[in-house]
């Protein structure tokens, strides 16, 4: 993968060192450190630079981040493949139900990982993966896969900043609040490698917000966005307040009326990493969660 980004310098980073600009940019080290080391990296007016140089109003920086090898040991599968989005740094992506982000125990060539590597393979083009905002293996919808290095650094500090938006919807068993906070702390079940519960002693911080949508045939539709992303966090929290979501093989297998837990990431919204434009995508309720 192969990305060239062009910067004209403007009258507030006359004077500043080519590192100062990159990380006002969001380069983080191990990028720059990738660039001193590619061949023309890193040039001023098309001449190589270092670092150190400083800049001067109206200079044009080129920067080149070339990925030669793409991840090893994830095998190009074809599967099917849903891009809703896709520029020089970013693709989203509508995950079907049932497909895992990336290869685990159990699932070595049915994850998006594997598709992807395929979609880039048959174009010749080596690919790292990097999935941004990863969904359980049963839950459908959008997510953010970076394209290069500096993408995934700017959009894994944006995560950790709460500047990427996610929304979900949820079917929650029995008539919910019309809104309400979930702020129980959740740590990992004692002697379980997945289960999460709510643990008021050794749990890290949750917050979970959820609005009710529609009341039909016992189940609420519930929007639900997230201050934490902690693993399994929608689930865990909506049955400690007695609503769990149906088809949720740990924590309410009840598959009266899906074979799946109920959730769904229906929109996200960030701006993009390189330009700073505003991002907002949606996938609508998919079919096995009308009622």
């Amino acid at each position: 993968m192969k990305r060239i980004l062009d910067y004209c310098i403007p009258k507030e980073y006359d004077g500043t060192d080519i590192l100062g600009f990159l990380k006002s940019r969001g380069y983080s080290h191990t990028v720059i450190t990738h660039l001193k080391h590619t061949p023309d990296g890193i040039c001023r007016g098309g001449a190589w630079a270092r670092t150190c140089d400083k800049l001067r109003c109206g200079d044009r920086l080129t920067v080149t981040i070339e990925e030669k090898e793409g991840s090893a040991g994830i095998a190009p599968v074809s599967l099917p493949l849903h891009i809703i989005y896709e520029d020089e740094d970013l693709l989203v992506i509508d995950k079907p139900a049932g497909m895992p982000t990336q290869p685990s125990q159990g699932n070595h060539d049915n994850t998006l990982a594997n598709a992807l590597v395929c979609y880039y393979s048959r174009r010749g083009i080596p690919f790292t993966y990097r999935c941004i905002n990863r969904l359980d293996k049963n839950t459908s919808g959008l997510l953010i896969v970076a394209k290069h290095m500096l993408s995934a650094s700017i959009l894994y500090a944006m995560i950790k900043e709460r500047r990427i938006h996610r929304e979900y919807l949820a079917l929650a068993e029995g008539l919910t609040p019309s809104e309400g906070t979930i702020t129980a702390p959740i740590a990992r079940r004692s002697r379980s490698t997945i289960e999460r519960c709510v643990d008021e002693t050794n749990g890290e911080y949750a917050c979970t917000h959820y609005r009710r949508l529609d009341y039909r045939k016992g189940y609420s539709l519930l929007s639900v966005t997230l201050d934490t992303g902690r693993t399994h966090q929608i689930r865990v929290h909506l049955k400690h307040i007695g609503h769990p979501l149906p088809g949720d093989f740990l924590y309410h297998p009840d598959y009266t009326i899906i074979s799946r837990q109920a959730l769904h990431s229906c929109r996200l919204t960030f701006p993009h990493p390189v330009t700073g434009r505003l991002m907002d995508f949606e996938s609508p309720l998919p079919d096995d969660m009308r009622l």
